[in-house]
C-alpha cells in the first residue's frame, strides 16, 4: 500500500479514520504502518442540520490503524466548496 501512497506525497488529500473523522490537507510523510503525517491539516465536521464546520489542526499525525480511507482531493475543485452551506449526514463509526 505504501507505494499507492507515494502518489499522494505533497498533494491534497482526505483521510477517513476508523472513528468517521475526516482529516483533510497535504500528505508530508507515511511509513510501512501507514502512519501518516499531514500538515497545515483541518478536520471537516460533517453535520445534517448545519454547514460542514473545518476545524484547524495544524501538523497532525494520524495512526495506521487508525486509517480507514484515504482519497486524493481535486485542488482546483475543493476550495471553490460552498461547506459552510452543504449538508451532510455524520459518518458512523466504522468498527475496525
Amino acid at each position: 500500500m505504501t507505494s499507492a501512497l507515494e502518489t499522494y506525497f505533497n498533494h491534497t488529500a482526505a483521510v477517513v479514520t476508523a472513528d468517521g473523522r475526516m482529516i483533510v490537507r497535504t500528505l508530508k510523510r507515511f511509513d510501512q504502518a501507514i502512519n501518516l503525517i499531514l500538515d497545515e491539516s483541518h478536520e471537516r465536521v460533517l453535520r445534517s442540520q448545519q454547514g460542514v464546520e473545518q476545524v484547524v489542526l495544524g501538523l497532525y499525525t494520524v495512526r495506521g490503524d487508525n486509517v480507514a480511507v484515504i482519497g486524493e482531493i481535486d485542488e482546483k475543485t475543493d476550495p471553490a466548496l460552498d461547506l459552510g452551506n452543504t449538508r451532510v449526514e455524520p459518518l458512523v463509526h466504522l468498527n475496525l
